[in-house]
């Protein structure tokens, strides 16, 4: 067995050389960059390089340190030397090795082998000068005391004990010779203590401390000293960093003055580093946090998922910082020659002198061209390279109201004014002369929106929408050339659904099916056709194309398709078409992607933003792939990046309720906005600077179970395994695993769970056309399950995949409680009830005719009760069928399979609690009475009983954590089950039996066989690989076979594993191998060749 691949949480970071490169371009620029940065995932080294853009895999990746984790780095000699001396530790393990790096090709070398030493390393320091290699170290172990060690030669030369006698939290070396080595170390007394290794011991062989610094309320977790200065920075449990004036570390002062405290995690604080001009510190909330040495935040990335930054590394005059997260993810930060929003803020001073009103409304034209209304009713452009205002039209009557919309096209920009009065002016900025006005309604002008999204259009030729009373939305088509408008054509007059905010908000055109998308005030999503009927056609035909008023004699139409109060009743913000899916967003703080199917919109995903974001104006789709979700947080504008994670933006405009505007072409960005009756401008150009994400995360806090679905050829050598994983952080990634690459892609993640999700399920999984297709089943915290349909294909370069999220379905025990209470008399369900395990019966024999869209679920719920759903695609329907209390406890773990005897099939359910029994279910009765209760369309019919127990072992002494059923080629039933009492039992069953008698009996128990200490912790997973070969994984890290044999079951071989709490495994078959997939404290996939 080999460790195909594994993803740990971060434990350290180190950059390992500088290299000054010539880009050749329009001239000749120098630009120094970090070539390489190290990761350390587990016992895994790995090189990633900074030069690459976008995701690419690691170039070099190896496990160095056998069965340790690595927690340090320290190099040797000069920066720019080639190879490179690192020490890599973690734990009681020590290995040197020769690090090189030439013409593109990475390489490790071994200087000594794997050494363990008697303690926990804390820390190591070379000893020896830069200019010449060393064999000696000297370490600082956990119980307070230093080594003289020859690594060489793997021997303690000398120990040295320091008279405090603890347990260390960290430590830090200054010197570089055995004599002048002083160790700084961070007790479990909250204390810094400062020792010198060439003091003179007392009477009992120990070195007194020079200094004790105390003032922490925490263990101290982090120590960095910066010689120069004379100052000690620490971190520690107590939230808190310090900073000290130490001078010289030699001194035996005992008096030491506190130079700042600073406060700025919401947790405690891993590492604190001292720069030349910053103080940095990454925590436990996932910050990293950049101060100035005044105790100014200057800056706080926030990027990583869930529990804390562990890993760090700095290159100071670069202005980057590397940051590895719990969430196994590697993310680039600048800290250099990167403004505030403040410093790129500009006011234009808009000049009220002259009874030209203030500013109403604004709208950029482009990156060169403001446009705006007063409250009196004059139009002003403003050019931002010259810097000059220009009276475009006045006209009084869009005072005190008007609307203003600016669309730029090819030739021309086009901007139209709508009044109170139901008047609308559409003109040119560069010829305001040929302006036309209509009156289309009789009050006032709603809204206004210019589209351009439409495939019959030229270049030249533009779409406005406008809105007035009793819900009248009116388009016409303006075409302008050479800047000059020649025709307003009204094309078509639509009726909004009724409601008291009777407006639409935007609009899209769907061209392939021939509709507009239309998103009101109220929140709905209404489907109009683009084309009218054949006898209106003819009608309108005959009017003059000049004339909109013409049209007016005619109804308008109504919406063939009303998705009401989608968005709430705040709104909807943005709608748009894009890549065959229409996409809406609303300031209900969601946005959902919907598929038309025929006139009508299908919703297949609901989504959410960043925490805190709940005002989502619109979404916007990137060239390189990424979605960018624009909205206010608070109080602050706000640009939020999907795929990275983070803001990408973030301006402080006092919130939106106000006239603003958002541009961005290329790199370059601007912000326009009215605060306080004048004009602000945010403008940011384009900068130079690596991708910010070196390795995507995983989950940001443990993981619960994974699922192998299927995989997948690619056009090339290379095949994409297809897997699935849930956390506690309440999300489902979707992962597609590269067997040649070994690299892990997030294809989609789900996150629709209120609470922590326990279990994942798949039913229906399959190749068709070129399409994998699978039904997935989540459940979890809050007693809630989620259906979705996944759609996973090659792209058609084949260099990647994509995956299509449709959610089908959902349930929840207290939404079905609640509409039970008052039609029948039954207790509210506890509100902890959690979803520990489901599984679905996939195969229904054709006998019992299901419903062909129908998939059956069974959970294994905390309150002692085994639930059974069904659920139906086609209706997007999940109805709680039955349940039986029969357990009276706990149940963990749930497992069915259809037994089929000539024409007579039973489908089987197998549930295991936590008092070690496991009990046998027939539920083949409870399959038709779902098929009834989804075609009478009852989802709160009275819950039926899942019938009697037919079977049950009393397998363990406690909980059972791991259930799996294989049937045996004699048509026997395995049942296999690992408890929190370390052991593993096989059952050998058979059912629908004749006995002696000629009597038929149910379920019979044939043998049965266990390995009482089968692991030292509790088993976790289970997974027959064959009949005869069994496959268990245990929190002791340790993935075991076992082969079943009469005599009982026989130990084949142990693979130790890095993933610590391991909660699931998984296993599937790929070219006479077997690979099995753990999940825990992150991923790892393990290979097996028999």
């Amino acid at each position: 067995m080999a460790t195909a691949w594994i993803t740990d949480p971060l434990t350290s970071l180190i950059e390992v050389k500088e290299v000054a490169e010539r880009l050749a371009c329009c001239h000749d620029w120098e630009v120094l960059i970090i070539k390489d940065d190290i990761a350390c995932e587990g016992p895994n080294l790995t090189v990633y390089s900074l030069r690459s853009t976008g995701l690419t895999p690691p170039r070099l990746k190896e496990n160095v340190l056998a069965g340790y984790t690595i927690h340090g780095i320290k190099t040797f000699g000069s920066a720019d030397s080639d190879p490179s001396i690192l020490g890599v530790f973690g734990s009681k393990g020590l290995i040197v090795l020769n690090f090189s790096s030439r013409n593109q090709e990475v390489r490790l070398s071994k200087v000594c082998e794997l050494r363990q030493l008697h303690d926990w390393i804390w820390d190591v320091q070379w000893l020896g000068d830069d200019s010449q290699s060393t064999a000696y170290l000297g370490i600082a172990l956990g119980h307070n005391s230093v080594a003289h060690y020859d690594y060489m030669k793997g021997q303690v030369l000398k120990e040295i004990h320091c008279s405090e006698k603890c347990i260390l939290y960290s430590a830090h070396f200054v010197g570089r010779t055995w004599e002048d080595l002083i160790l700084i170390s961070g007790t479990v007394f909250n204390q810094l203590v400062i020792w010198v290794m060439s003091d003179q011991t007392n009477e009992d062989g120990r070195v007194e401390p020079r200094r004790r610094i105390s003032g922490h309320n925490g263990v101290i977790f982090s120590i960095c000293y910066d010689m120069q200065r004379g100052i000690l920075a620490s971190a520690s449990d107590d939230r808190s960093l310090r900073v000290w004036n130490v001078v010289s570390l030699t001194d035996c002062s005992p008096d030491v003055q506190c130079l700042l405290v600073l406060y700025g995690h919401q947790a405690r604080v891993w590492s604190v580093r001292l720069l030349q001009d910053n103080i940095i510190s990454i925590g436990e909330d996932s910050s990293c946090i950049v101060w100035s040495y005044n105790g100014d935040i200057i800056h706080n990335f926030k990027g990583h998922k869930g529990r804390g930054i562990r890993a760090i590394a700095i290159q100071d005059h670069l202005g980057w910082v590397a940051t590895g997260g719990a969430d196994s993810g590697i993310r680039l930060w600048q800290i250099k020659e990167k403004s505030s929003p403040y410093s790129n803020l500009s006011k234009l001073n808009f000049d009220f002198s002259s009874n030209n009103g203030a500013p109403k409304a604004i709208m950029l034209a482009d990156l060169n061209c403001l446009v705006i209304i007063t409250d009196l009713g004059f139009i002003y452009t403003y050019n931002f390279i010259s810097k000059q205002w220009t009276l475009v039209l006045e006209d009084r009557n869009y005072k005190s109201y008007g609307l203003l919309e600016v669309v730029k096209l090819a030739d021309s920009t086009l901007c139209a004014i709508g009044s109170i009065t139901g008047n609308i002016k559409i003109f040119s900025l560069s010829s305001s002369r040929t302006c036309k006005e209509f009156k289309l309604h009789e009050g006032k002008v709603h809204s206004l929106t210019w589209v351009t999204s439409s495939s019959c259009l030229s270049s030249d030729t533009c779409n406005l929408f406008s809105s007035g009373p009793n819900g009248l939305l009116v388009w016409l088509e303006v075409t302008c050339v050479s800047g000059d408008i020649i025709s307003v054509t009204e094309k078509r007059r639509f009726l909004l659904p009724t409601c008291k905010q009777r407006w639409h908000t935007c609009i899209a055109f769907v061209p392939e099916e021939g509709l507009v998308v239309c998103g009101d005030r109220r929140g709905s999503l209404v489907v109009f056709p683009m084309k009218p009927s054949s006898e209106r056609m003819k009608d309108e035909l005959s009017q003059s194309a000049n004339n909109p008023q013409s049209c007016n004699l005619y109804s308008p139409e109504e919406a063939i398709h009303v998705l009401f109060g989608l968005h709430g009743k705040l709104g909807v913000t943005s709608v748009a078409y894009h890549n065959g899916f229409v996409y809406s967003s609303g300031r209900d703080g969601f946005y959902r992607q919907l598929k038309v199917e025929g006139p009508q919109l299908v919703v297949l995903r609901k989504l959410k933003s960043c925490k805190g974001m709940e005002w989502i104006e619109r979404v916007s789709f990137t060239s390189d792939g990424d979605l960018h979700i624009i909205g206010f947080h608070s109080t602050d504008f706000v640009v939020w990046s999907t795929r990275t994670n983070e803001k990408l933006l973030c301006i402080p405009c006092g919130g939106g309720h106000r006239s603003w505007n958002y541009k961005k072409e290329g790199q370059t960005v601007m912000f326009a906005y009215i605060k306080s009756g004048d004009i602000f401008i945010y403008h940011s150009q384009p900068s130079d600077r690596f991708q910010n994400v070196l390795k995507e995360p995983l989950h940001g806090r443990e993981l619960t179970c994974v699922k192998y679905v299927e995989t997948i050829k690619m056009s090339s050598q290379d095949h994409l395994d297809i897997l699935i994983t849930s956390s506690e952080d309440t999300t489902v990634n979707v992962w597609a695993f590269s067997g040649n690459s070994k690299r892990l892609s997030c294809l989609s993640t789900i996150s629709d769970h209120l609470s922590s999700v326990k279990t994942l399920a798949l039913a229906r999984a399959k190749h068709q056309d070129g399409v994998l297709s699978a039904l997935l089943f989540t459940a979890g915290g809050r007693a809630q399950i989620e259906a979705y349909r996944l759609l996973i294909q090659a792209k058609e370069d084949h260099a990647d995949v994509m995956c299509q999220v449709i959610h089908l379905s959902s349930h929840r025990l207290d939404e079905h409680w609640d509409r039970l209470k008052n039609k029948h008399r039954m207790l509210k369900m506890d509100p902890e009830t959690r979803y520990l395990a489901i599984t679905t019966v996939d195969e229904i024999p054709e006998t019992m005719k299901p419903a062909s869209s129908c998939v059956y679920v069974a959970a294994a719920c905390s309150d002692g009760s085994v639930r059974f759903f069904v659920m139906s695609e086609s209706s997007r329907q999940m109805i709680l069928v039955a349940e039986s209390f029969y357990h009276q406890r706990c149940v963990l773990k749930v497992e069915t399979f259809v037994h089929t005897n000539g024409n007579d099939s039973r489908i089987m359910l197998c549930s295991a609690a936590t008092d070690g029994r496991i009990a046998l279910w027939d539920i083949s009765a409870t399959i038709p009475l779902a098929d009834r209760m989804l075609e009478k369309d009852h989802p709160d019919c009275p819950l039926q009983d899942l019938g009697p127990v037919c079977f049950t072992i009393p397998a363990h002494q406690c909980g059972i954590n791991s259930l799996c059923v294989q049937m045996t080629k004699d048509r026997q039933y395995l049942v296999a089950s690992g408890g929190d009492d370390n052991s593993i039992c096989v059952y050998w069953l058979i059912l629908d039996h004749t006995s002696q008698d000629g009597s038929r009996e149910g379920v019979q128990l044939l043998r049965a066989v266990s390995a009482n200490s089968a692991h030292a912790a509790h088993v976790t997973g289970l997974r027959f690989l064959r009949d005869d070969l069994l496959v268990s994984v245990s929190v002791d890290q340790r993935l075991t076979l076992w082969n079943l044999e009469d005599s009982g079951l026989q130990h084949v071989g142990t693979k130790f594993c890095h993933v610590a709490d391991v909660s699931e495994l998984d296993c599937w078959t790929h070219d006479k191998a077997h690979l099995c997939v753990l999940c825990g404290q992150g991923l790892e996939i393990v290979k097996c060749e028999l």
